[in-house]
C-alpha cells in the first residue's frame, strides 16, 4: 500500500518562556554584606523552521500538531545566568508556504535554504543584583521571564519544479519521467496509478538541467474538487513551463483535441495566470496509434493557439530527446520559479490596561512594572521597528508617560520597563 502524501497541515506552536531571575545574596566567610548577587533568566528557546530536501511530504505533521520550545532556565545565585531555552527546529520540505491560519496571509516561502525563526523566545527576567543601587542596597525582588511568541499556522507543500508534466490519467507522464529522469515512479496500465507527486531531475548536458514534475492525474471537475487532481493543483502553480501530455493513440477510445481543452479549461477554473503559463503539448502513443487523423486532428487544434507539438512514444524512447531540448531552450527564456512574497502582517496584541502600574525611581531610573505591561512586551518583536512604534504608541495611549512625567521624569532620565531600558525625552 502506497504511503500517503500530505501536502497541507495546521500546527500551533509556541516559543520558550524566559526563565525568571533570582534573589540571591553574596554568602562568604570573612566577606560581610556581601550584597545582592541574583543572575539573570535564560531566554527561551526560538521556533525556527528549516528545510530539509530529503522531505517529500507534510506527512510529519499528520498527528503531531502542537511543538513548544524549551523554557529558559531560572538565575542562581553568585550572578549565574540562567541558560537559554534550545530552539526548537521544526524542519520542512523545500517549497512550503507557511501561512497565517486565521488570515491564510503568507508569512513565509520556504524555498531557499535559509532558516526562519517563526516565534521568537521569551526574554529572561533579571535578577535582583541589576537593581541594587546606592539608596536600596538590599533588593529583595527580580523580574519575572517573559512568554514566547506563540502561533497557530497552515503548512502548504508547493512543488518547486521548473516543468509539469499535465494531463488525464493514464496518458503516459510517469513513463516519460522515467525515461527523461532518474526517477523511479510507479506505472502500470490503470487509471490513477500516481497518487502522489513525482519530481525528477532531467540533465541536458553538463550545464543544464532542470526539475521535472508528474502532477497526478487532472479529470474535468477537478478545480471543484472532483477525482484527485484537486489535490495537487497548487503544486503547478510554481512551474515555469506545463508539458501537457495527450494519448493519441486511440486505445481507450478518448478524444485528444477534447481532452485538451479539458485539462486547459480547470487550469483556468484554478488560476487564469496559471492557463496562460508556457506550454508545449506533447502526443503520447504514437507507437500504438492506431489512426493518424487523431495525432493530425489535435496538431491543428493547437498549433494555431501558440503551442508547438511534439509528437512521441514515451515507452519506446522515441522523440524524447528532441523534447527535453526543447524544454531546455524555453526554460532558457523564462523567469526563474516563482518564490512567493509575505503578505502576513502581525496583529497588534489587544491588551487591557486597565490594570494600575508600578512607577518607582531609583538613583534616576524609572522602574515601571505591571501585569498588562509585562503581557505586552511579551507579544513585541523589538528588533521590528513597526512593532516598536506600536509599542510606544501603546505606551502613549495608555497614559504610560503622561504618569511618569506626573511623577516628576526629566529628560535624561533612565526608563525601566522590565529590563528594556531608554532615555527619557518628552
Amino acid at each position: 500500500m502506497a504511503a500517503a502524501f500530505i501536502d497541507t497541515a495546521r500546527i500551533s506552536v509556541r516559543a520558550g518562556k524566559g526563565g525568571n531571575g533570582a534573589v540571591a545574596f553574596h554568602r562568604e566567610k570573612y566577606v560581610a554584606a556581601g550584597g545582592p548577587d541574583g543572575g539573570d533568566g535564560g531566554a527561551g528557546g526560538d521556533v525556527v523552521l528549516q528545510v530539509d530536501d530529503n522531505m517529500s511530504t507534510l506527512m510529519d505533521f499528520r498527528y503531531k500538531r502542537k511543538y513548544v520550545a524549551e523554557n529558559g532556565a531560572d538565575g542562581q545565585g553568585s550572578r549565574r545566568n540562567g541558560r537559554g531555552g534550545k530552539a526548537l527546529v521544526i524542519r520542512v520540505p523545500r517549497g512550503t508556504l507557511v501561512r497565517d491560519a486565521e488570515s491564510n496571509e503568507i508569512i513565509k516561502d520556504m524555498s531557499d535554504g535559509e532558516p526562519f525563526v517563526l516565534c521568537r523566545g521569551g526574554r529572561g527576567g533579571w535578577g535582583n543584583a541589576h537593581f541594587a543601587t546606592p539608596t536600596r542596597q538590599v533588593p529583595r525582588f527580580a523580574k519575572a521571564g517573559l512568554d514566547g511568541e506563540a502561533h497557530d499556522v497552515v503548512l502548504e507543500l508547493k512543488l518547486l519544479a521548473d516543468v509539469g508534466l499535465i494531463g488525464f490519467p493514464n496518458v503516459g507522464k510517469s513513463t516519460l519521467l522515467s525515461v527523461v529522469s532518474k526517477a523511479q515512479p510507479k506505472i502500470a496500465n490503470y487509471h490513477f496509478t500516481t497518487l502522489f507527486p513525482n519530481l525528477g531531475v532531467v540533465y541536458v548536458n553538463e550545464e543544464t538541467s532542470f526539475v521535472l514534475a508528474d502532477i497526478p492525474g487532472i479529470i474535468e471537475g477537478a478545480s471543484e474538487g472532483a477525482g484527485l487532481g484537486h489535490d495537487f493543483l497548487r503544486h503547478v502553480d510554481r512551474c515555469r513551463l506545463l508539458v501537457h501530455v495527450v494519448d493519441v493513440s486511440g486505445s481507450e477510445g478518448r478524444d485528444p483535441v477534447a481532452d485538451f481543452d479539458a485539462i486547459n479549461a480547470e487550469l483556468a477554473q484554478w488560476s487564469p495566470e496559471l492557463a496562460g503559463r508556457a506550454q508545449i503539448v506533447v502526443a503520447n502513443k504514437l507507437d500504438i496509434m492506431a489512426d493518424e487523423s487523431l495525432l493530425d486532428a489535435l496538431r491543428a487544434h493547437v498549433e494555431p493557439l501558440g503551442y508547438p507539438l511534439f509528437a512521441l512514444s514515451a515507452a519506446s524512447h522515441t522523440g524524447t530527446r528532441e523534447l527535453v531540448q526543447a524544454i531546455a531552450e524555453q526554460l532558457a527564456e523564462l523567469p526563474p520559479v516563482t518564490v512567493y512574497e509575505a503578505t502576513y502582517v502581525p496583529k497588534p496584541p489587544v491588551i487591557e490596561a486597565d490594570e494600575p502600574l508600578d512607577i518607582v525611581c531609583e538613583d534616576g531610573t524609572w522602574y515601571v512594572t505591571g501585569r498588562w505591561l509585562e503581557r505586552l512586551m511579551g507579544n513585541v518583536n523589538f528588533s521590528d521597528y513597526e512593532s516598536r512604534m506600536f509599542f510606544d504608541k501603546t505606551l502613549r495611549d495608555n497614559g504610560v508617560f503622561a504618569q511618569l512625567e506626573e511623577q516628576g521624569v526629566r529628560d535624561g532620565d533612565t526608563v525601566d520597563l522590565y529590563g528594556l531600558q531608554f532615555e527619557y525625552q518628552r
